[in-house]
């Protein structure tokens, strides 16, 4: 059997969770280096931070029409999206965990001589995790929301395409399916990051 809208519910599961997580670890990546750099460095938070904050406002789905008119209808627009909607809780939570850490901190550790990059790695990541996995739970959530919404669009296969081509046929129980589907998906991704969250912080476990 061929299946719902062009394809079989684990094969729709699989693309949107397959887009889901190439957007997601692109964007968290760049956007906790990003926003470590921004709460670490003041001239780059000077030079960095006006450009931020003009693209910030601007709607995550707002890009859909310009990723497609830059990379089509295929799963590169979907990730970009994605990568755009994932980028800011990152960068934002980053920077606020970086400058969340105490001065006294700041200044034993300056105190002992201790090299940059040991600053970084003892100090400022470890000090600045707690929020950078607050940031991770809002870029993952912003994913699959966003997700959903550029698989409207052009989507041969996946969850979004199954919500669009069960609106069109007037089919509430395959609308349902969908949405559970979605639901299920988020939420094994929750865990997974939850499980990755306890390894990076197990004093917090």
């Amino acid at each position: 059997m061929q299946g719902y809208g062009n394809g079989k519910l684990y094969q729709h599961v699989l693309q949107s969770m397959m887009l889901v997580t190439t957007g997601f670890l692109v964007s968290s990546s760049l956007g906790i280096l990003l926003g470590i750099l921004m709460g670490a460095n003041k001239r780059v938070e000077a030079f960095v931070n006006p450009i931020f904050l003009t693209l910030r406002p601007i709607p995550p789905l707002a890009w859909i029409p310009l990723a497609i008119v830059w990379l089509g209808l295929g799963n590169s627009a979907k990730v970009m999206v994605i990568y755009v909607a994932a980028f800011v809780p990152a960068v934002i939570n980053s920077f606020t965990g970086v400058r969340s850490i105490e001065v006294p901190q700041r200044e034993a550790a300056a105190m002992l001589g201790i090299s940059r990059f040991a600053y970084y790695r003892e100090v400022l990541i470890p000090g600045a995790l707690p929020l950078i996995f607050t940031g991770l739970r809002l870029s993952l959530q912003a994913s699959w929301t966003t997700l959903v919404a550029a698989e409207l669009v052009g989507a041969v296969l996946g969850l979004g395409s199954i919500l669009n081509q069960a609106a069109q046929d007037i089919n509430p129980a395959m609308i349902l399916v969908g949405m559970i589907s979605v639901a299920i998906s988020g939420w094994l991704m929750t865990q997974i990051l939850a499980k990755a969250e306890q390894y990076a912080m197990p004093w917090r476990a």
